[in-house]
């Protein structure tokens, strides 16, 4: 796995990172027992997904994969039964 930099870019450590602090929030205030504050909380890790999607779609997340050219397969040609005339 160490060969394929899976979410080695600076959108997925941003989105993680916002997520995390959420999580942690969220488990504070649910100690706290404080239902608004782990609210929050989900809302800072869901706004980390947003931030990280909004950072890949402005090329700051992983390339797609090139998997070269794509090909329609083509329906076999029909044949004829043995010994029926052409």
């Amino acid at each position: 796995m160490a060969g394929s930099s899976h979410g080695h870019t600076p959108a997925a450590w941003t989105g993680v990172i916002i997520a995390f602090i959420g999580f942690c929030v969220s488990g504070a205030f649910t100690v706290l027992a404080d239902p608004l504050g782990f609210w929050a909380g989900l809302v800072i890790v869901a706004l980390g997904g947003v931030v990280g999607g909004i950072m890949r779609l402005m090329g700051l997340g992983q390339p797609k994969a090139d998997r070269g050219p794509q090909t329609v397969p083509q329906p076999e040609p029909a044949r004829q039964a043995v010994g029926a005339e052409s």
